[in-house]
């Protein structure tokens, strides 16, 4: 027994079909180009209506009695930290003569470590003027307060040389007391031991020297740290082009919003599951794409190959129409205006075999309603469709839309030929029509997809093994164990064409 060969079964399916995941979202290009125009508007409007506030900006020399030349950028990340604390921030409040909270201070400036030894400060006002005066003052109060914890350092080391210098004071004062003592006494004994007093003596004498010379210079503090922090580029305004700005923020909404309207995109496609590719949807109804028609036309090159298009649509189903007396019927899924036109088309083409009717059983009976045209057929309702008398030819046009009556379908014709906009309908409820027509025993000629994907390279044609099953209303027979012809249809997953004789062999 032959079983019928298919390109990937529905076990093998991989989880994430890129080449559908991309057919997607480029079919969203609307969503996602929206969501970019939107962005890129946003941050326009954004640099327009909220312009930066008037800046200045200074930079300091900051010297470290620490400093190293392997330095990795820690004493001047601490002099950011420093920055930033109310001690600063209200000495530059009080050079400014100004009542503001120091914390509410602090946000309005801010620094930065360019190398080891060079900070820079950034503050805002309410004017240029301002907030160069506030740089200043920031600038003053931090060298202040980083000399300020220089000479506190000297002093405190001061205070230890001397009191290093008052003990050995206090111990060469015993040494000459010892020396006084042993003066009047002589012998081999007390010249060595005078010999080593008096070289106790020199040394403490050269020690203090030495802690008092230290303890004089650490008490001025260290002056080549004191002269080396200064400002070394005055405050000066920071000057802001509004086009660049502009530009800027247009460029960093329009690539947010892009990001954003692809993440949607992306995700929305993957939730909704809506098939879009030929394959997918021929698979998922069971019945091979016999045509394609585009949505829109932009241009006459375009108009003219749709006309062209329909009209090879056209003859196809009235040569499929003439072949059998049982009516035929085009139902849509989420393409009524072009089911409409395509009905109408093929009623055109069949009038000159006899009358034609064409049955709108569209919900809302637009087509019914609409004004007639002279030449068109005759366009009747559903009720009044049932009356026709019998030799009377007719075209039922219906829909399968979710909220369809599927009992009502037979009475628009016996065979269809189902007109579906790629996209549209989620997997499910693709599978929900295709049941739903084999339970009412009507048979798909052929699915004609509106608006499909221009870049869509795969194929829309079922195969049983390696024969085509385009136009067939039933799977052809297979010897089973009773011999019985099955004609059941159900849906199939698109076999993949062999590439040559080897192949197919």
């Amino acid at each position: 027994m032959t079983t019928s060969t298919t390109s990937e079964s529905p076990a093998a399916a991989p989880l994430l079909d890129l080449q559908v995941l991309v057919v997607a979202v480029r079919r969203r290009r609307r969503l996602w180009g929206s969501l970019a125009l939107l962005g890129l508007l946003a941050g326009a409007a954004l640099a327009i209506l909220l312009p930066p506030p008037p800046t200045a900006v200074t930079k300091i020399l900051v010297a470290h009695q620490e400093d190293q030349p392997n330095d990795p950028g820690t004493l001047i990340r601490t002099d950011v930290a420093l920055l930033q604390t109310t001690r600063i921030a209200g000495n530059a409040l009080r050079a400014l003569k100004s009542s503001e909270e120091p914390v509410d201070f602090m946000k309005d400036y801010e620094g930065v470590g360019l190398t080891n030894n060079v900070l820079q400060i950034t503050a805002t006002g309410d004017s240029d003027a301002e907030a160069v005066a506030r740089a200043q003052a920031l600038a003053d109060a931090f060298i202040a307060d980083h000399v300020r914890r220089i000479r506190e350092a000297a002093n405190s080391d001061s205070k230890a040389l001397v009191d290093q210098r008052d003990r050995l004071r206090e111990e060469l004062t015993q040494v000459n007391k010892a020396i006084g003592t042993e003066e009047p006494q002589s012998g081999p004994k007390t010249s060595a031991t005078m010999e080593s007093l008096f070289a106790r003596r020199a040394e403490l004498t050269s020690r203090i020297v030495d802690f008092d010379q230290r303890a004089t210079e650490a008490r001025i503090g260290t002056p080549h740290l004191i002269a080396g922090t200064q400002i070394v580029d005055v405050p000066r305004p920071v000057r802001h082009s509004l086009p660049k700005t502009a530009a800027t923020d247009a460029g960093i909404g329009l690539a947010l919003g892009l990001a954003l309207g692809l993440a949607v995109a992306a995700v929305g496609s993957v939730v909704a599951d809506r098939p879009v590719l030929r394959r997918e949807i021929a698979a998922n109804l069971g019945a091979s794409v016999i045509a394609e028609l585009p949505r829109r036309s932009t241009g006459p090159w375009r108009r003219r190959r749709i006309r062209a298009a329909r009209e090879r649509l056209t003859a196809s189903l009235a040569r499929s129409a003439r072949e059998s007396a049982e009516p035929l019927s085009l139902l849509e899924l989420g393409s009524a205006p072009s089911t409409s036109a395509i009905a109408l088309d093929l009623a055109r083409a069949l009038r000159a075999d006899g009358p034609v009717a064409v049955v709108d059983g569209l919900p809302g009976a637009h087509l019914a309603s609409r004004r007639p045209k002279p030449g068109d057929p005759t366009v009747l309702g559903a009720e009044r469709g049932a009356a026709l008398a019998s030799q009377e030819r007719r075209i039922g046009v219906g829909s399968v839309a979710p909220g369809t009556a599927w009992t009502d379908l037979r009475h628009l014709g016996t065979r269809t030929v189902l007109v579906v906009r790629a996209g549209h309908g989620s997997a499910a409820w693709l599978h929900t029509v295709a049941r739903q027509l084999a339970e009412q025993h009507i048979p798909v000629i052929g699915v004609v997809l509106i608006d499909p994907d221009p870049r869509d390279r795969t194929d829309g044609t079922l195969w049983d093994g390696h024969t085509a099953l385009r136009g067939r209303s039933e799977r052809p027979a297979r010897p089973g164990v009773t011999g019985r012809r099955r004609t059941e249809r159900v849906p199939m997953w698109a076999a993949r064409v062999p590439d040559n004789d080897q192949e197919m062999r």
